[in-house]
């Protein structure tokens, strides 16, 4: 065991937790004034639900002994996470770190992957419906989607025994691409299609951003948290980790710029959305090549995911399909955009040692990611939609058209973001100290102040 590597994936970790309330901000500023608080909830209910299953059983589905064909770990091996709790020199490590260290890094990835998927259903959905949704996803999909590629188990004589994308396929995602962005981003899709699209979608200007600070707030959150996201994910504080480090910092960069820059021309302003969406675009895109391109191969695919992502969150009015926060557009078509540019410049010399088609590799390392790529997509929005559907058909994934209109704060959480002079939610509710038992002198008071809080 190395301290040092300890102390740094356990920093990560806690890196990547934040990340979670930064995306609480970010999505909360996307959302109406009458829906920010039950868009956070969402991502916190994903923290307690998803933690909760994690060690239960979700750690030893991902990670635990493969059942047979790289598909899934065995969910009882490690219940509770029995086996992997003793400590000092008897404690069972990964690497150079404990393996209760690894535990609670992966458990944040599952974390934040879940909460991803709730941007495309803001301003409409059921939090308990949501958190049924949530739970059975994340056994379904995300336990052996990061099994098929984060696990690269061995048995006693060395063989491989892990998942058959990162493993068995050779697929090259360092910290996410396929398992945690094209998977959120399609079932984002999936369950945009299930809820089907808002009051007013396209025409009605109060679905616009009701909090731009919150959003880049959020942005900021979230690009903070991704330095232990990617550089976390070389499991020890060495030059690996710094490589993906200043990666994650040119990335997102040019990203920035390049969405800005479709911005202007397309529109004639740059926008703070813009710049907060570009960033995000870019951190989503080198996520899985943090550890197979050079800096300067690392800005182009930023530069590139950031252009074409601003462009690709417009295809939601053209196709039809609501996703509220562009979830599909970022994360989905980032996800995809940077697993596939692997194959295309990933250097040899790289800590991966990939060989993409610029440097002599032909298409062979191209076909590996396209074929990791499209089995995640594929595989967790079929799920998703089913999972979606029969909630749907069950319990009711969708709020009414009046609770919808008078905002998902006020009639799922019974709260107000925001409390005006009384206004909550869209509906005046009187002020108690201008109310009296009975007293017709305080009611006409009340009267008087709900004209003047309406006018």
């Amino acid at each position: 065991m190395n301290t040092g590597d300890t102390a740094w994936v356990l920093a990560s970790a806690a890196l990547v937790l934040l990340m979670t309330p930064g995306l609480a901000f970010f999505y909360g500023g996307m959302t109406r004034a009458k829906g920010v608080l039950n868009m956070m909830m969402m991502s916190f209910g994903a923290i307690a639900l998803v933690g909760v299953l994690w060690v239960l059983f979700g750690y030893s589905a991902t990670f635990g002994t493969d059942l047979g064909g790289g598909l899934l770990g065995n969910p009882f091996e490690k219940f509770g996470l029995e086996g992997v709790l003793a400590t000092g020199e008897s404690a069972p490590l990964v690497g150079t770190i404990p393996e209760i260290a690894f535990v609670g890094f992966q458990a944040v990835f599952a974390i934040i992957t879940v909460a991803l998927i709730s941007g495309s259903i803001a301003d409409r959905a059921k939090f308990g419906a949501w958190m049924v949704f949530a739970g059975v996803w994340v056994a379904l999909v995300y336990f052996p989607v990061a099994h098929w590629v984060f696990d690269f188990n061995k048995d006693a004589d060395g063989n491989p025994i892990g998942g058959w994308i990162g493993q068995g396929l050779g697929v090259i995602d360092f910290a996410g691409g396929t398992a945690v962005h094209i998977n959120a981003g399609a079932a984002a899709l999936a369950l945009a299609l299930v809820l089907g699209r808002r009051k007013g979608f396209g025409k009605d200007p109060s679905h616009r951003p009701h909090n731009l600070p919150f959003v880049m707030l959020g942005a900021g959150l979230l690009w903070f948290g991704w330095f232990g996201f990617n550089a976390g994910s070389a499991l020890g504080a060495n030059s690996v980790a710094g490589y993906a480090w200043i990666n994650t910092l040119a990335a997102p960069a040019a990203a920035t710029l390049g969405w800005l820059l479709v911005e202007k021309l397309r529109d004639g302003h740059a926008t703070s959305l813009g710049a907060a969406s570009g960033a995000v675009a870019g951190l989503v895109a080198i996520t899985p090549a943090c550890s197979a391109l050079t800096p300067m191969w690392s800005m182009a695919l930023g530069l590139l995911a950031g252009a074409v992502c601003a462009m690709a969150v417009g295809l939601k009015y053209k196709l039809g399909y609501d996703d509220s926060l562009d979830v599909v557009g970022v994360h989905l078509v980032g996800g995809l955009i940077g697993t596939l540019f692997i194959g295309l410049a990933a250097d040899p010399n790289s800590p991966a040692a990939g060989t993409g088609l610029f440097y002599g590799g032909g298409l062979e390392l191209l076909g590996k990611q396209a074929i990791g790529s499209v089995a995640v997509l594929l595989y967790s929005f079929v799920l998703a939609f089913i999972i979606g559907w029969v909630i749907n058909k069950t319990m009711g994934f969708r709020v009414s058209e009046e609770h919808e209109l008078d905002g998902v704060d006020v009639s799922v959480h019974a709260e107000s973001a925001y409390d005006f002079g009384g206004r909550i939610g869209g509906s005046f509710q009187p002020i108690p100290e201008l109310v009296g038992a009975g007293s017709s002198e305080n009611e006409s008071s009340a009267a008087d102040s709900k004209k003047k809080v309406e006018a």
